[in-house]
């Protein structure tokens, strides 16, 4: 029996394996550790329950009848899941440990796993987690207040941003130069940052995101 499904939980371990008595050992330590966990006893089982926006990380079996960890890992990441994943093998396969790691996994640990190697890779992928969900909403962020420029003022951010004084960009736009300072001052408030150097770098962070 599976624990009961609360998408509120944050952060939750969600732990997938086929062994149920290696499902229960792994349960019991994470709680030990003071973690909200959520055990399945298949890949399908947690596709079917799991929502997609519940912060936490995975703890995942690599061979498992019908869908194996690997294909789970490709799955997820299929739906833009970007969910840490912690492999558990029965066995050192380096090139599938390889292959796991290059997909985005935090770690690939050999059964049976020391209590204290899973623990820390566990923190390690709750850590990483709530940086990513943090970055997201930065650029959520970013991106709104993107969308407040105008396209003229738009422009004034890439010239100044490539440092570019205003009597350059006024003629690089074809207007005089006060009129760059307006927008600039528009840009600075529209995007809540204080400095040149803030802005160069909201501004970076977001081309690097492809806004």
């Amino acid at each position: 029996m599976s624990d009961d499904f609360n998408s509120d939980a944050s952060p939750t371990v969600f732990v997938v394996d086929d062994d149920a008595a290696v499902l229960k050992g792994l349960g019991r330590l994470l709680r030990a550790a003071r973690f909200n966990v959520l055990t399945f006893g298949s890949p399908q089982e947690f596709l079917r329950r799991h929502d997609a926006r519940a912060p936490g990380c995975l703890v995942l079996d690599l061979a498992m009848p019908g869908l194996g960890g690997l294909e789970l890992q490709e799955l997820l990441a299929a739906k833009g899941s970007a969910l840490p994943i912690v492999f558990l093998s029965g066995c050192g396969d380096i090139p599938t440990s390889v292959q796991a790691m290059k997909r985005g996994a935090v770690d690939f640990l050999t059964k049976p796993v020391k209590d204290a190697e899973l623990l820390e890779a566990v923190r390690l992928a709750l850590e990483k987690d709530r940086s990513a969900r943090e970055a997201r909403v930065e650029m959520d962020g970013v991106r709104a207040r993107l969308a407040t420029l105008t396209p003229r003022e738009r422009e004034v951010l890439e010239h100044v941003v490539s440092g570019q004084l205003n009597k350059q960009i006024a003629g690089d736009l074809g207007t005089v130069e006060q009129t760059i300072e307006v927008h600039r001052a528009r840009v600075m408030e529209k995007m809540k940052v204080q400095s040149l150097a803030e802005l160069v770098r909201v501004f970076e962070s977001a081309r690097a995101a492809g806004l």
